[in-house]
């Protein structure tokens, strides 16, 4: 990552207010983000700081109440529910805490799944291959550790080669080991396919791996920190 790399996504003054019977609750407070292209970058905070929020509305799963939002030169805030659909499908790969598979289905058609809708997909068994499933691909889900699961979820959300990775706190359910395997594998898959990957964490030791560290808490960028170096996996202490 260097600073002559192209803006992925620019969103700017960003609020997003909810009501609960009474009250409303303020998720999101005026926040300026800037995502470049290839960068891996950790959004860190408690729960409630407004991590989740901002990133589903970078990747089009949530409006903001005020604010605006560019992926390249496209302003994604004004786009219709169909276009923004589109946008996600073709340019936003999602991972969950939840592996969210289908159980009767194969790790290879799980992948699949996303390849045939998108428009210049990775074969399965490549997408599987790029996170060491290659032994794998006609495995059910039941017949894969929790950290495998994962694995099938992240090829399939790079399978449709996307331009943005979406992580939500990937390692949540998963135990110490499993969980550094996993986010070495979204790590090497940064690497590899120079795809701008953020991932949600409440667990600061992650921080270590990214190129920059945004720091949140109630609903605003309370700090940012940039790397020098990004700590391999093995290297981070927790």
């Amino acid at each position: 990552m260097s600073m002559t790399d192209p803006v992925v996504i620019r969103a700017r003054d960003l609020t997003k207010t909810y009501r609960m019977g009474e009250v409303e609750v303020h998720a999101l407070r005026a926040v300026d983000l800037d995502l470049t292209q290839g960068e891996l970058v950790v959004l860190l905070g408690a729960s409630g700081s407004g991590k989740s929020t901002l990133l589903n509305i970078v990747g089009g799963l949530d409006r903001p109440t005020s604010g605006r939002v560019w992926y390249h030169d496209q302003e994604l805030t004004g786009l219709e529910e169909g276009d923004l659909t589109n946008y996600r499908r073709r340019h936003v790969g999602f991972v969950f805490q939840s592996y969210n598979l289908i159980p009767s289905l194969t790790a290879r058609e799980n992948v699949a799944l996303v390849t045939d809708i998108a428009r210049d997909p990775r074969d399965a068994g490549d997408a599987l291959a790029l996170v060491g499933l290659q032994d794998r691909l006609d495995h059910f889900p039941a017949q894969l550790s929790g950290g495998e699961q994962q694995r099938v979820a992240i090829a399939r959300a790079v399978a449709k080669r996307p331009d943005l990775l979406l992580c939500d706190e990937p390692t949540g359910a998963l135990d110490v080991e499993t969980g550094k395997k996993v986010l070495s594998v979204l790590d090497e898959v940064n690497r590899e396919t120079d795809t701008t990957t953020a991932v949600i964490t409440h667990n600061a030791a992650i921080g270590r791996m990214a190129d920059r560290v945004i720091h949140m808490s109630s609903g605003e960028i309370s700090g940012v920190e940039t790397n020098e170096r990004r700590a391999s996996v093995d290297d981070v202490a927790w």
